[in-house]
């Protein structure tokens, strides 16, 4: 069965005229009687009772009709929605977002881009950079952001977005607090309170080893948040991503010697068919000014 031969099927069951059918489709007479014909002998049967001033449905083209007329309005549905995809009307768009970047460095980002394509259906995925990494790959994601500590291999496409250099975090009356930036050196024997999400977790205790610094470490979470809240107790210091540091109280000073960065990037699969919304996003994303 043809869309086409639905569409005469349709035409003629409201006019009753093949005349006046073929004119309403755009198409010949004897055009659209051979499309009739050839649906009458996919379906079995007669649709039409052809008489001169008379032609008018056969029990099978009444039967027939209301099953027609659902296929028909499936594929006017289909077009709508394909159009809407395509205009970025009702189009979703499912975004990784590395669990570890505070808000603050992105959400007026993602409140312009809703401004200029309210039409996206926008999903924020919350993960760790590796978990972000597989999901991507795998077709989960349709875009992400995050860094990965040892670079990306080349089935992805890596757009820089920015720079974000990591602190310390402490309490206003940690001795910290009153420092100009702190060294690795000064954190031996502190109390360390572990990130355990921190993509950079690794290298920040092997940059302690080779200081011959030693901090204890008496809490880890998963949450950056109790961290937080643990650190404004006075239980500690924490080892940070800049913007990350959201608890209002809490004193963030530089770390040197050495220092430690990330580079947060937009990543997209190299050679995948990305749709509208995802080209609109990474467009928005290399507009913004996110240093």
């Amino acid at each position: 069965m043809e869309l086409h031969q639905v569409r005469y099927f349709l035409a003629l069951c409201e006019t009753l005229n093949f005349t006046r059918a073929a004119e309403s489709c755009h198409v010949s007479q004897p055009s659209l009687t051979r499309a009739i014909k050839a649906l009458e002998d996919e379906l079995g049967g007669p649709l039409f009772h052809r008489e001169r001033n008379n032609s008018h449905l056969t029990d099978l083209g009444r039967i027939m009709r209301p099953y027609l007329e659902e296929v028909w309005g499936s594929m006017d549905m289909a077009k709508g929605k394909a159009m809407d995809f395509t205009k970025l009307k009702d189009a979703p768009l499912t975004v990784g977002l590395m669990c570890t970047i505070g808000p603050t460095k992105l959400v007026s980002f993602f409140s312009q881009f809703h401004e200029r394509h309210p039409g996206i259906d926008l999903y924020l995925k919350d993960g760790k950079a590796e978990e972000l990494h597989d999901l991507l790959a795998k077709g989960d994601l349709d875009v992400a952001i995050y860094g990965l500590p040892h670079g990306f291999d080349e089935r992805f496409h890596i757009q820089p977005l920015f720079q974000e250099n990591f602190v310390i975090a402490v309490a206003p009356d940690h001795p910290f607090a009153k420092k100009d930036a702190v060294r690795f050196t000064d954190l031996n024997g502190e109390r360390y309170l572990v990130r355990w999400n921190c993509e950079v977790g690794d290298q920040f205790i092997a940059a302690l080893k080779e200081k011959g610094a030693e901090p204890l470490r008496p809490y880890r979470s998963e949450r950056d948040d109790w961290i937080q809240a643990m650190i404004a107790a006075g239980l500690g210091f924490g080892f940070f991503p800049e913007c990350a540091v959201t608890l209002p109280g809490l004193v963030k000073k530089p770390l040197i010697e050495p220092s430690i960065a990330r580079t947060v990037n937009l990543v997209t699969v190299r050679g995948r068919p990305h749709s509208p919304a995802v080209g609109a996003f990474v467009r928005e994303a290399m507009r913004a000014k996110l240093d």
